[in-house]
């Protein structure tokens, strides 16, 4: 790896970091069920609380998660300051990085408590069809999160004020409108305290829907290059892949539960289960969705490049404006470190978008058949 590039070596170690961690928090699920640990958990979980179910779902997925973020916590630290500060692309504290890994981890444990007792409840009422109305649900909660993340959650995390930029403001507004997208306004989302990488972003759905523009994108493109940008984002939602990705997820996640249902059923005497809906089977059900998505990765991925290279055509098409694509591309690639040549292999399992060397080459072969 000698000639390796510096973005080639930075996604590497991300990437060498991400599946270790993973390897780590599978390690510890399989050694959870396999030993009894679980069990002894639970056990111990209703000692302490009784036997009511929501207080033992709550305690048994609280201890889980404990563990579980005491090992993810050093390989969390190593991609998100370390790595980025070799980088030269964080520019945030270390005490703020630890207070956003906080937020985001009572987010996910919230979420991981509800999931919790939603699936114990659902295996107790109606064991046979369980997965299937836990797909259902899983459904709408998609629903809401696409629709009110953009409201209630980014705010917790960024700083997001409206885009005092009229002429740009009113560039990406008309550009919305004409792609009969319209949109509840255009923000300027500050990331320069945090990064130096730069993005744009269409979020929401429906009444929530708006243009996030980073102050990091800004500072260093032209206003062309950033409606070249926008144009991507709001091909996505012109297309309705925000909507084809949300099936594509309840469909992975349907075929998890499916699995962990037959998991449940087949191991739950030999992994010491009281019975298919003893709480202590949960890590079955994680470990059942986690290798639905591993199996499944490479055609998700190649499902989003896809996405993506429609969007990248709609934005030429739309603006007109090859050299500003091709240019905003460029300069993104060298902000954010982007893997221009990545490997097949490394595309299939880890990119969902196209590399930067094959954008650009789309976008060049485009404006030779336009021009």
């Amino acid at each position: 790896m000698a000639n390796e590039d510096k973005s080639a070596r930075y996604h590497r170690l991300r990437r060498r970091t991400a599946l270790i961690d993973t390897a780590v928090q599978v390690v510890l699920l399989i050694i959870i069920l396999s030993s009894g640990t679980s069990t002894a958990i639970r056990a111990s979980v209703e000692a302490t609380v009784g036997t009511s179910l929501v207080p033992v779902v709550l305690g048994y997925v609280l201890t889980i998660a404990a563990l579980s973020e005491l090992l993810h916590l050093p390989f969390a630290f190593y991609q998100g300051i370390v790595l980025e500060r070799r980088y030269g692309l964080s520019r945030e504290s270390t005490a703020r990085w630890l207070a956003d890994h906080v937020k985001a981890a009572a987010l996910v444990l919230a979420y991981l408590s509800l999931a919790g007792i939603v699936i114990a409840v659902l295996l107790r009422l109606s064991p046979a069809n369980w997965w299937l109305f836990t797909a259902i649900l899983f459904t709408v909660v998609l629903v809401l999160l696409a629709r009110f993340a953009p409201v209630l959650l980014l705010p917790l995390f960024y700083d997001v004020r409206p885009l005092e930029r009229e002429e740009l403001r009113a560039r990406l507004i008309a550009l919305a409108e004409k792609a009969g997208t319209p949109v509840l306004g255009v923000f300027e989302w500050r990331l320069s305290d945090r990064t130096s990488k730069a993005n744009a972003a269409l979020v929401g759905i429906g009444r929530t829907r708006r243009v996030l523009v980073s102050d990091t994108l800004l500072e260093a493109h032209s206003d062309q290059e950033i409606e070249a940008v926008f144009a991507h984002e709001l091909a996505h939602h012109v297309y309705g892949d925000i909507w084809s990705g949300l099936a594509l997820e309840v469909a992975l996640v349907t075929l998890g539960c499916y699995l962990a249902d037959y998991a449940l059923t087949t191991l739950a005497l030999s992994t010491g289960l009281e019975g298919k809906s003893d709480v202590a089977g949960l890590p079955l059900v994680a470990l059942a969705l986690g290798a639905v998505s591993l199996v499944l990765k490479p055609l998700t991925n190649a499902l989003s490049r896809a996405h993506e290279r429609r969007a990248d055509r709609y934005a030429l098409e739309t603006t007109r404006n090859s050299s500003a694509f091709i240019s905003a591309m460029k300069r993104l690639a060298s902000t954010n470190l982007a893997e221009e040549r990545p490997s097949r292999f490394v595309e299939l399992f880890f990119h969902t978008h196209p590399s930067t060397t094959a954008r650009i080459e789309a976008a060049k072969e485009w404006d030779k058949v336009a021009g």
